[in-house]
C-alpha cells in the first residue's frame, strides 16, 4: 500500500490531480487509514498508469478513460465468472476464490467489483450464503492455521461485513414490530451467524440494533435502559468455552427485563442432545427454522405493513 505522495511521485501525477480523479470521475477508489489518509494498493496504481498514458499518449480526456477503464473491468469480471460456471456450485467457488485471493492481497477495489456483480447475477441472498459467509469462515481458519495475518483477517473480515452492514439500511422497518437488541457476549469474536440472523430480521421488518462481536456485558445492561420497545434479545455463541458466561449473562438479562424474549443460537448451542438453557429460544442455523420461529412469535403484532 502506497500513500498519495509516492504515487504522485511512482506516477509523477500532482496530488491534486490524483485527488481530482478520484473525487470527480472515482477513477480509483483507494483505501484510507482510521486518519483519513489515503493507501493506494498496486491495482490502483497500475490502473492510474493506464489512465496517464491514455490522456497523455493517445489524447483522451480523463472522463472517457475512466468510462474505458470501467467497462474493461465489468467485461474482464463477466469473463471471469462465465468461463467459470459449468454449473452454480462451480461459478460459486471459483468467484469466492477470486474474491478472497483479492481479500488476500489487499485489492478491496478488485473484491468489491466481484461482489457487486456477484449481487447483480444471483441476488443478495444467494452470495451472502453461498458466497461471503464461506468466505468469512475461511478467512477464520487461516487465520487460527497462521496461514493469514491478523491484518489480512481484519481486513477481509471488515470489507465483508461492510457489505451486510449496508442492507441493514434497504429494507423498511415496521414500526408495530418491536425491536430486537443483537450481539456477541464478551470474548466472542465470530459474529457470522449474528450477521446473517439479523440480516434476516432486517428483511422481516424488524429494527435491528446490532452490537457485533465481543460486547461487553455493562453495555448491553445500558443499551436496555435506554432503549424502548426491545422486545427480544438475540446473543449467538460459538465457543463452547464460554457457555457458562453466556448462560449466566442469560440469567442476568432475564432478571432485569422479564419481559423480554431471549434468543440464542451459534455453534456452541447446537450440541447434540440439546443442552438445556436460560434462554427462551435456541435457534439453529436453518432460514426454515428462522421464519417458523419469525411466524410464531411476531404474528400477534399483526400484518400492518
Amino acid at each position: 500500500m502506497y500513500s498519495i505522495k509516492q504515487v504522485a511521485e511512482m506516477l509523477d501525477i500532482p496530488s491534486v490531480t490524483l485527488r481530482a480523479w478520484e473525487t470527480r470521475y472515482q477513477a480509483v477508489t483507494p483505501e484510507r487509514t482510521e486518519s483519513g489518509y489515503r493507501l493506494y494498493s498496486q491495482e490502483n496504481i497500475d490502473d492510474l498508469r493506464w489512465l496517464k498514458e491514455q490522456t497523455e499518449t493517445h489524447g483522451m480526456s480523463i472522463s472517457q478513460a475512466v468510462r474505458m477503464l470501467k467497462e474493461s473491468k465489468r467485461k474482464s469480471l463477466e469473463d471471469k465468472v462465465t468461463a467459470a460456471s459449468g454449473t452454480p456450485g462451480d461459478a460459486f467457488d471459483k468467484m469466492k476464490e477470486q474474491i478472497y485471493s483479492a481479500l488476500h492481497e489487499f485489492q478491496g477495489e478488485r473484491a468489491n467489483g466481484l461482489i457487486d456483480f456477484g449481487f447483480s447475477l444471483y441476488g443478495y441472498e444467494a452470495m451472502f450464503h453461498q458466497v461471503l459467509v464461506p468466505i468469512l469462515v475461511k478467512v477464520g481458519d487461516a487465520w487460527e492455521e497462521g496461514t493469514a495475518t491478523v491484518a489480512q483477517e481484519h481486513y477481509m473480515t471488515h470489507m465483508i461485513s461492510n457489505r451486510f452492514y449496508q442492507f441493514f439500511h434497504v429494507f423498511p422497518v415496521y414500526a408495530h414490530l418491536p425491536k430486537v437488541l443483537a450481539f456477541c457476549p464478551e470474548g466472542e469474536h465470530h459474529q457470522v451467524g449474528l450477521l446473517l440472523f439479523s440480516l434476516f430480521l432486517r428483511k422481516s421488518g424488524v429494527e435491528v440494533i446490532y452490537l457485533g462481536a465481543n460486547t461487553p456485558e455493562e453495555g448491553v445492561m445500558a443499551m436496555l435502559d435506554k432503549q424502548s420497545r426491545i422486545g427480544a434479545v438475540c446473543i449467538s455463541l460459538t465457543d463452547k468455552e464460554l457457555l457458562p458466561y453466556s448462560e449466566d449473562l442469560l440469567a442476568r438479562l432475564k432478571q432485569k427485563a422479564p419481559g423480554i424474549k431471549l434468543i440464542a443460537g451459534g455453534k456452541a448451542y447446537e450440541a447434540d442432545p440439546p443442552q438445556p438453557s436460560v434462554a427462551d429460544e435456541v435457534l439453529g442455523g436453518s432460514t426454515e427454522r428462522w421464519q417458523s420461529w419469525f411466524e410464531q412469535t411476531f404474528a400477534k403484532f399483526g400484518n400492518k405493513r
